[in-house]
């Protein structure tokens, strides 16, 4: 993908250089839209670019891969880094700045704050196993929000937990920034658009669609008043039976993630994690 090289983003990557853009920006009295990624871009983050080019005069990436959302055992090493190509997409969709710290930046020695949630960050579905995650999530958005002073920023619901534990945190700490929620960019078969994509065999990639078809079956069969409990756990076993390692599919309330025992309990949204090998993938939709 080739760019214009007089469109290139300005690259931040220490705070005096990122505050000099912003307050250029700020003095221009231009809005502001961020984007929290950690690289590795494919097209769903790029329809999060353009959600946000919608929604903001300025729009602002940050690339940062946060080892505090890492577990030990998780792929913090090895997860995938495409400088180059994430440079070329950012700069062919006009984005105006790229906020690239180093972890020192982030965090320098002597680090000692964090922010903790609870409410959605403690549900009993990524928090189950991964009880590290939201914590690190909080606080690195936390810090992006604070760095950046976003009007807006545009996270996508594939990471549907984490997308209500960043809107809860935003208002509860009064940010003063708008969190967007983004629809699910798949591919042509449903499966939901992942850097960790890329760790499938081709035999796990095309069993990896069995998830969103589960899904798309089990909200038609709520739809059509069935048990909830029982509908979700044929769902479940569907899902084991086609050879993932199923860790939840749930049926939850869309804004608490509260359990739900019908329809009637409010906006219902089915989420699902599960293991294919060696690689975790998760997805969900609303019912």
């Amino acid at each position: 993908m080739s760019s214009d090289p007089s469109r290139d983003p300005a690259v931040a990557r220490d705070l005096p250089a990122l505050r000099e853009t912003l307050n250029a920006f700020r003095a221009a009295g231009e809005s502001v839209a961020l984007v929290p990624t950690m690289g590795a871009l494919h097209d769903g983050h790029l329809a999060l670019v353009r959600e946000a080019r919608r929604r903001g005069k300025r729009v602002a990436v940050s690339i940062f891969v946060n080892p505090t959302q890492f577990a030990p055992h998780e792929d913090f090493d090895s997860y995938p880094r495409t400088w180059d190509s994430d440079l070329a997409k950012l700069a062919a969709e006009k984005v105006d700045l790229i906020w690239n710290p180093g972890v020192k930046t982030m965090y320098p020695d002597g680090f000692a704050s964090r922010i903790v949630t609870e409410g959605p960050a403690v549900a009993d579905l990524e928090d189950r196993f991964r009880p590290h995650f939201f914590g690190g999530v909080a606080t690195v958005v936390g810090k992006l929000f604070i760095q950046c002073r976003p009007d807006v920023a545009v996270f996508g619901e594939k990471d549907y937990q984490q997308l209500r534990v960043v809107t809860r945190m935003a208002r509860d700490l009064d940010l003063g920034v708008d969190v967007v929620g983004l629809a699910t960019v798949r591919e042509n078969d449903g499966l939901a658009m992942s850097s960790r994509n890329v760790y499938l065999t081709p035999a796990q990639r095309a069993v990896a669609p069995v998830l969103h078809r589960t899904m798309q079956d089990t909200a038609t069969r709520l739809r059509a008043g069935e048990d909830v409990a029982a509908v979700v756990a044929a769902g479940g076993t569907r899902i084991t039976e086609a050879g993932f390692a199923l860790d939840y599919f749930e049926a939850r309330h869309a804004e608490t993630l509260q359990p739900v025992t019908s329809l009637q309990d409010g906006p219902v949204r089915l989420l699902v994690a599960a293991r294919i090998g060696a690689t975790r993938l998760i997805d969900n939709i609303g019912v």
